[in-house]
């Protein structure tokens, strides 16, 4: 907390919201559905990869707030499995586009310790891609700051298909218990808290195949911003209205007051 105040001036609407923030009641996982580049572009009569272009600011913007506050991981939802089918030209753009983020966003990413991971079924990428993406996760995986996922060529079912797959076959070969906490190691996020915050931007009410097993008691906030206009302002606005939130996790009282 103190590293993203120490950048902000005193008397800023950002500076007042980060100060309303309870440090020990942040979140420990927001995911993000980053949504709305398409339209942002159509509103603007530009094509469509301007706006994934203009989104890129947002996620510069959004993980290094992310990492200021110390949070432990943060999940972008960049490429599904059903984007394939979208133009050629289109998803070749998004890959130079994520190409050239990873280039440029390295340095911040060892400034602030982040540490990168890519999530989905990525043998399926251009192996030019795979390539770029294995370089930046074995140059910060020594860092031990903010855990950032970059979900790319990712489903929600594909990634329980994939989780229940291992532990059919592990099952096979010898004996494993399967219960819930059996499938959450096998799935992409293992080892990380299931997101407490779902960021979805552009005003859609859905989560659209997104980490569907971790998010079952994940708090929901749906913003019409799109995501280009997405700023740090907004999303200490969303950490603030969770923390505004009693989580019941299925009982009666709050969590924090289970917990004392």
């Amino acid at each position: 907390m103190q590293r993203l105040l120490s950048e902000l001036a005193v008397g800023e609407k950002d500076y007042k919201l980060a100060r309303a923030i309870d440090p020990a009641r942040l979140p420990a996982h927001i995911a993000i559905i980053m949504d709305g580049n398409g339209r942002w572009a159509k509103n603007r009569h530009l094509p469509r990869v301007s706006g994934h272009r203009a989104g890129v600011t947002s996620v510069r913007t959004t993980v290094t707030t992310c990492a200021q506050l110390d949070l432990e991981a943060l999940t972008l939802y960049a490429f599904s499995v059903e984007n394939w089918k979208r133009p050629k030209s289109e998803v070749e753009t998004l890959w130079r586009l994520l190409r050239v983020y990873l280039r440029a966003e390295l340095p911040t990413m060892m400034k602030h310790g982040i540490r990168f991971a890519a999530i989905g079924r990525l043998d399926a990428l251009p192996p030019i891609v795979r390539a770029e993406l294995d370089d930046v996760i074995q140059k910060t995986q020594k860092n031990h700051g903010l855990r950032l996922n970059l979900a790319i060529n990712y489903g929600g079912r594909a990634e329980i298909v994939d989780a229940v797959k291992a532990l059919t076959e592990e099952a096979r070969l010898g004996s494993v218990e399967i219960d819930e906490a059996a499938i959450s190691a096998r799935l992409y996020t293992a080892g990380l808290p299931d997101p407490d915050l779902l960021i979805r931007t552009s005003g859609e009410m859905r989560v659209s195949n997104f980490l569907l097993w971790q998010i079952a008691y994940a708090e929901l906030y749906v913003t019409h911003t799109l995501w280009p206009d997405f700023t740090r302002t907004e999303l200490l606005e969303a950490i603030l209205d969770y923390q505004r939130r009693d989580r019941r996790f299925g009982g009666l009282e709050p969590a924090s007051v289970r917990a004392r």
